[in-house]
């Protein structure tokens, strides 16, 4: 259970805006064979999906904060997001699972007021896609290694 809740707490911790890092401890969860690694994939999901939910909120109900010094995005990468999402709508969801600009693309969702059921939809597809092929890269390697 310990490791369940490291890598769920990881997982949020890093689709929030702190600087944290998920797909290490998934990586070695996997290699330490002790958990499903379909289990892991879905503990990790569901905590970076929640994470992203957090940047909806604050997108959502901050929006009038963002040029204060405290916000969590810069006003650089909070402007490059939202001419992205202008451009490119809810379909730059499925970029949230990229560092840097992934973060910025879900508070600028709920500032340009994403629906929520879709928002959920894209970014479960974007960041549980993410996870599944690092685990399919992490036990195909392995399983080569062991040969």
């Amino acid at each position: 259970m310990p490791a369940f809740l490291a890598l769920f707490l990881s997982a949020f911790g890093a689709a929030t805006l702190l600087p944290l890092q998920s797909e290490a401890l998934l990586v070695a969860l996997l290699l330490a064979g002790q958990q499903t690694p379909w289990t892991l994939v879905a503990v990790a999901t569901a905590g970076n999906v929640l994470g992203s939910l957090v940047n909806w909120l604050l997108g959502r109900f901050l929006e009038h904060f963002h040029g204060r010094r405290w916000f969590p995005v810069s006003e650089t990468h909070l402007q490059r997001a939202q001419r992205h999402y202008r451009r490119f709508g809810c379909w730059t969801l499925l970029l949230s699972w990229l560092p840097i600009i992934g973060d910025p693309l879900t508070l600028v969702a709920g500032m340009m007021r994403e629906p929520l059921w879709r928002f959920l939809l894209l970014v479960t597809l974007a960041k549980g896609g993410r996870y599944v092929v690092l685990a399919g890269l992490t036990l195909g390697w392995s399983a080569l290694g062991s040969q």
